[in-house]
């Protein structure tokens, strides 16, 4: 099959931001990545960071700054690692990705922990994205061959317990993004785009007694504040997708077999916001995006073109549920919300887990909600397998 389209699909998903793909409406200059309508949609490089890559947290809304610490805690918030079980767990995931339209497009994540001692904890992680093979072809309809473009991100996290009840942690990633193979787009000449960034991550978590044993926990992470990215010499960098990510549980032991888990996460990108521009090219309205990683970072917050209710918009919110049985049997639920002119992604996820001794299995299906939102994991089963040691 053909897939010289799915080329410049994908490719502007991972230069202009995973959300544009959920909006059609949305008019973008693909090369200066401005859009033109009022869909002021935050486009950054390399979205697969931000992408749920495990299938628990993936059946439960996104959530996962402050869920109950598993070998998936590096992508949420690996502050969480030092109030692991487990000496050491291990988590494999598998991700079809437009699976309704090709059969070889799928997102990869193996991830990591061992705890040195009651305090020290080391974790690691790869995340790789392949599309597949793609046919190229020049201008004139030629054939340039058959290549195989991915992107991949390798991480190590340390996470110390600062006291009973408080941890903190720091995460470095390398990025590694290869869409075009070195190939030229008209007259661009591009390669493979290399990045650094690291996490910063906290949390809590205390007991409480009132009717029922219970257990608050909360969570904050700042992730992939680093360098730019881009695929040519010739063209503007883009921002990797900084985000600051916030977010609660509330545990509920029923019994000795059953227990609730309520979750909530909120998100902000830490990206500016794309200014509304005159037809000369000036700004009319908002902020220039072109700026350093932390002004950007701080610019984030109050440069909206619509002030506070815009800012607003761009908190994206994930609720989730997770109720375990005997620490065997897990039932997940969750929902994900995003603006409308910020890209539409509106979804259901459930999922279910299940554990036998050291081995567990956890699944996950995404149901979208949106009428703009052509979620690629629409109606996709994704799967995982852990290891806790």
């Amino acid at each position: 099959m053909k897939k010289a389209l799915f080329l410049l699909l994908l490719s502007s998903v991972s230069m202009l931001g995973f959300a544009q793909l959920n909006n059609p409406n949305a008019d973008v200059d693909w090369l200066s990545g401005k859009v033109e309508n009022g869909n002021r949609i935050i486009s950054t490089g390399v979205p697969l960071l931000l992408i749920a890559p495990d299938s628990r947290a993936g059946a439960m809304g996104d959530v996962g700054a402050a869920s109950k610490p598993d070998a998936n805690s590096i992508h949420w918030n690996a502050a969480k690692l030092s109030f692991t079980e487990k000496t050491a767990g291990l988590s494999f995931s598998y991700t079809p990705w437009l699976r309704q339209i090709v059969s070889d497009i799928k997102l990869m994540y193996l991830s990591g922990y061992y705890k040195i001692d009651d305090r020290s904890t080391v974790g690691g992680s790869l995340t790789y994205f392949s599309l597949g093979s793609i046919d190229f072809f020049s201008e004139e309809g030629i054939s340039t061959g058959t290549y195989k473009p991915n992107e991949f991100a390798f991480d190590l996290a340390y996470s110390m317990k600062l006291s009973n009840n408080l941890s903190l942690s720091l995460t470095g990633r390398y990025i590694r993004s290869d869409l075009t193979q070195g190939q030229n787009v008209g007259t661009t000449q591009t390669h493979a785009a290399n990045a650094a960034a690291a996490d910063l991550g906290l949390y809590y978590q205390n007991k409480l007694n009132i009717d029922l044993p219970s257990e608050y926990a909360f969570g904050l992470q700042i992730s992939n504040l680093g360098t730019k990215i881009s695929y040519s010499d010739n063209m503007e960098s883009s921002f990797l997708p900084a985000n600051l990510r916030l977010g609660g549980r509330y545990t509920m032991d029923f019994d000795q077999f059953n227990n609730l888990s309520l979750m909530v996460d909120l998100n902000k990108l830490l990206v500016p916001t794309p200014p509304v521009y005159n037809e000369d090219g000036s700004i009319y309205a908002g902020m220039d995006p072109n700026v350093g990683i932390l002004q950007g970072a701080i610019q984030s917050f109050y440069d909206a073109p619509n002030g506070l209710k815009e800012e607003m918009q761009e908190i994206s919110l994930s609720v989730g549920a997770e109720y375990w049985y005997n620490k065997v049997l897990a039932v997940r639920a969750g929902y994900f919300y995003e603006a409308k002119n910020k890209g539409a992604r509106q979804y259901l996820t459930v999922g279910a887990g299940l554990r036998y001794n050291v081995m567990g299995l956890d699944i996950s299906y995404l149901i979208s909600t949106s009428a703009l939102s052509n979620n690629p994991l629409k109606n996709t089963l994704r799967i995982a397998l852990t290891f806790d040691l």
